[in-house]
């Protein structure tokens, strides 16, 4: 059971480890603020559709939820996507995918800001040590290549903060299914997006995609809406809704993995620092979420929030029906 529930934030990873190849080439032809937007203006309208379809209009209903939804919505959805595909204007796909692995870590600084569950000691000093394997791949182990920490550094700094934000999220939604979740919380992100672009169009700071432009991304668009943006995203809440938020966020150190790999098949030839960098990163990724992992038994009702299989989507099944 355990390792069926694995399978679905492992999914989820690896289709974002491919993701980030697939914007990076999109973006030579969209701006990115339109891409984000034009990829969570399809994704929201399947995720709605799916919804509806599922558990009907009673599910539109916040109630009195509305400002945490908003917020999650905005820092997981505007705030992760948006930041990130800025950030792959000044870094590689595979210095992002590395930034991104970082999720595990602060999700753990997230939950002891928020619930005081206090991470272990060593938790900080393997932070410094992913940080150092981080900056020998972006550096490539040049000081002079320091400078490259700038501006593409400080936005997957955000990236990060605000989907760790969201995935801590997702547990505190309980008695909501993992589709309900994801569909809400897209619509508010998308509802932001919607405003940064247009801002961002009238001011000239981006130009609006001609048709022709989105039709030479639509092989990109359709990946990043249907695999990353709607499968990827459901089965990353349905494995915290069934492992627990810091056993899933350790999957995200797959990230990076799976980034190397495309570009290694792409032709990209990586150089022995920056396999040494990666290596560390991941090493000191995996042991800091190791020795953080909770080891007391789920309360009888947590159990059963994890377990209730009415209370848990199959994401393949969902698009079966």
């Amino acid at each position: 059971m355990r390792f069926r529930s694995a399978a679905f934030p492992l999914f989820a990873v690896v289709s974002w480890g491919v993701m980030f190849p697939v914007l990076a080439s999109a973006l030579t032809r969209v701006d990115a603020l339109n891409l984000t937007t034009a990829r969570y203006l399809l994704a929201t309208a399947v995720l709605l559709a799916l919804l509806l379809a599922r558990e009907g209009r009673a599910a539109l209903r916040v109630r009195r939820r509305a400002t945490e939804v908003v917020l999650l919505g905005v820092l997981g959805f505007a705030g992760f996507n948006v930041l990130t595909n800025l950030a792959l204007g000044h870094a590689t796909p595979q210095q992002i995918a590395l930034f991104a692995s970082g999720t595990p870590l602060v999700t753990q600084l997230v939950r002891w800001a928020r619930d005081g569950v206090r991470p272990r000691p060593a938790l900080l000093g393997l932070s410094l040590v992913a940080l150092l394997g981080v900056g020998l791949v972006i550096t490539r182990g040049r000081l002079d290549g320091l400078d490259q920490f700038g501006v593409g550094a400080l936005l997957m700094v955000g990236a990060v903060l605000g989907w760790a934000v969201y995935t801590h999220g997702a547990s505190r939604f309980t008695e909501w299914s993992p589709l309900r979740y994801t569909a809400l919380t897209s619509v508010a992100g998308l509802l932001a997006m919607l405003a940064v672009s247009a801002v961002a169009d009238v001011t000239g700071l981006q130009h609006l995609p001609a048709a022709a432009d989105l039709v030479a991304v639509a092989p990109q668009l359709a990946y990043a809406v249907v695999v990353a943006a709607v499968l990827a995203v459901l089965a990353w809440n349905t494995g915290v809704r069934r492992l627990g938020v810091a056993d899933a966020a350790l999957f995200m150190n797959l990230v990076p993995v799976t980034t190397f790999a495309v570009q290694i098949l792409r032709g990209y030839r990586p150089g022995a620092v920056e396999l040494v960098g990666a290596a560390l990163t991941i090493a000191a990724l995996v042991a800091a979420n190791l020795a953080t992992r909770t080891r007391k038994a789920p309360t009888a009702a947590a159990a059963v929030a994890v377990t209730d299989r009415a209370a848990v989507i199959e994401p393949v099944a969902v698009v079966a029906r």
